[in-house]
């Protein structure tokens, strides 16, 4: 072996994928003048675990505002969500509805 000969090495790199976060999508209520407020309390309480106090600003904000963003969950969960609280709503022949939309 020549002594003048120089092995260079490059330590070996281990590329570990990053896995994207999956977007977000908000719950949205909407307002309506005809479902009973101890009901859209009742209905968040239940399918979005507020409290009293929680779910009553979310219903009072919605109805003032005409909507409140309810929660932020990944898509399949949001709409799982959403479409189960509007039916709620729908079994007792109420328009409740709950609507989502990706979060920008």
């Amino acid at each position: 072996m020549n002594e003048n000969t120089t092995t260079i090495t490059k330590p070996r790199t281990k590329t570990v994928p990053k896995m994207a976060r999956p977007p977000l999508h908000k719950v949205i209520l909407l307002n309506d003048d005809y479902t009973p407020r101890d009901f859209v309390v009742r209905v968040l309480k239940a399918d979005f675990r507020m409290s009293e106090d929680q779910a009553h600003r979310v219903m009072i904000t919605a109805h003032t505002r005409g909507s409140c963003v309810v929660a932020v969950f990944i898509k399949e969960i949001a709409e799982t969500k959403a479409t189960h609280a509007t039916e709620a709503g729908r079994k007792l022949d109420y328009p409740l509805q709950f609507t989502t939309e990706p979060e920008e």
